[in-house]
């Protein structure tokens, strides 16, 4: 039995007050599930033997003391003392719904109510999906509707264990309600196979729910894979195998390789999704796709190919094979190393040669006060005499220098 209960304190029916010699009724109000039991009781607080009685909406005795009067069999006394009257009711319908009256007979005679209130869980609970298959990237619509219920439900969507927000919709028929929700859900490859749930919060019922696994197709991944060498080099001479694996929904029907922006070389064998180079050659270098499609649309997966020397000891490329993307040998080549230097030594021995002419055009000056004269002087008396007499009228001599 699902039943709640509320305490409602003695309330007097009209015209009714409570009794002189202080006994009082206590009743409290049942919350109870469709086809579920109600029990009822009407209980005197300070009693002195009076007549208790229980009657029904319609105000018909259900129970005089321990006597049942209504013909109604879902009715069956649970108990009976001068201090209770409790009755139990099966098989609870919504009709059975509303006021039922506890009375005392006392001097004055004293009423009050219990209220019975009927809940009815969903009778159905129903996803209805948009798209059955849904392709990656577009957006579904999904539909939860929860049948015939009292009071309206409250759903409640998941995406695995994500919760998600739904937008919902209450129709009332006469005391039932119906709720409608809507989610609307872009959905990728991740989402395939993924359940969508439906959960409800009733306070008639507990954990029902509903789902859904999505279906969801995708165009393929792809990856290429290097079998042979395991590790080390790719020097000439030696064999290469490489490996395309996709995987997508529905499964690729068809994969081929092909050479990037150029032809496929004669001796190089392609079968299914191997492709097996035997004796390698600087010819062979450049980039190798493996390209597979299916329903959805077409990926493809490069591997980039360089030969070299037999004597080459440099670690290995590393090819970079993801889907869609070209993958790159993060390699340096030693001829590209040489022409950087290159370019750096001549920009140093143009920047020396500007430079040098810059100097070699701004010269210095300086001047000197010897006097004119004193160079041709026959000794040392006779150059002091020219120097000293010729010192004001001389003209400066200018010397230069680079």
């Amino acid at each position: 039995m699902l039943a709640w209960l509320r305490h409602r304190s003695p309330v007097p029916g009209s015209g009714v007050g409570a009794a002189g010699d202080g006994q009082n009724l206590v009743t409290e109000d049942v919350t109870v599930v469709e086809g579920d039991v109600a029990t009822i009781s009407c209980r005197v607080k300070n009693s002195d033997d009076s007549v208790i009685q229980l009657l029904n909406p319609n105000r018909q005795t259900i129970y005089f003391r321990d006597f049942r009067p209504l013909k109604d069999s879902r009715f069956q006394l649970v108990n009976f003392s001068n201090s209770e009257l409790r009755v139990s009711l099966t098989n609870v319908s919504i009709s059975d719904e509303g006021r039922y009256f506890c009375q005392l007979y006392t001097d004055p005679p004293q009423e009050i109510y219990t209220t019975i209130t009927v809940l009815v869980p969903p009778r159905n609970l129903v996803i209805d999906i948009q798209k059955e298959i849904a392709v990656e990237g577009e957006e579904i619509e999904l539909n939860c509707t929860a049948m015939a219920s009292r009071p309206a439900t409250t759903i409640r969507w998941f995406k695995g264990n994500k919760e998600l927000t739904g937008k919902s919709e209450v129709e009332q028929w006469s005391d039932m309600y119906t709720v409608t929700s809507q989610l609307l859900l872009k959905v990728g490859r991740e989402d395939d196979g993924v359940p969508v749930i439906c959960l409800v919060d009733h306070p008639a019922v507990k954990d029902l729910q509903t789902q859904r696994y999505l279906e969801v197709m995708y165009k393929p991944q792809v990856r290429v894979s290097q079998n042979y060498p395991v590790q080390g080099l790719t020097r000439e001479g030696e064999p290469l195998e490489l490996t395309c694996a996709a995987f997508g929904k529905p499964q690729p029907t068809d994969m081929r390789w092909l050479r990037v922006d150029d032809e496929m070389p004669q001796h190089v064998v392609v079968s299914g999704s191997n492709l097996l180079i035997s004796n390698l050659n600087k010819t062979d270098n450049g980039t190798y796709r493996c390209e597979a499609s299916n329903a959805v649309g077409k990926s493809h997966a490069d591997y980039m190919l360089f030969v070299y020397d037999t004597t080459a000891t440099t670690e290995p490329a590393v090819h970079d094979s993801r889907a869609g993307e070209e993958g790159a040998i993060r390699s340096v080549d030693h001829a590209v190393v040489g022409g950087v230097v290159a370019v750096v030594v001549f920009a140093m021995l143009c920047l020396l040669i500007i430079l040098g002419r810059y100097f070699a055009r701004h010269k210095g000056t300086y001047f000197t006060h010897e006097a004119k004269g004193a160079d041709d002087a026959a000794d040392a008396d006779t150059a002091i005499i020219n120097a000293e007499g010729g010192q004001n009228n001389s003209e400066e001599k200018k010397e230069y220098f680079i």
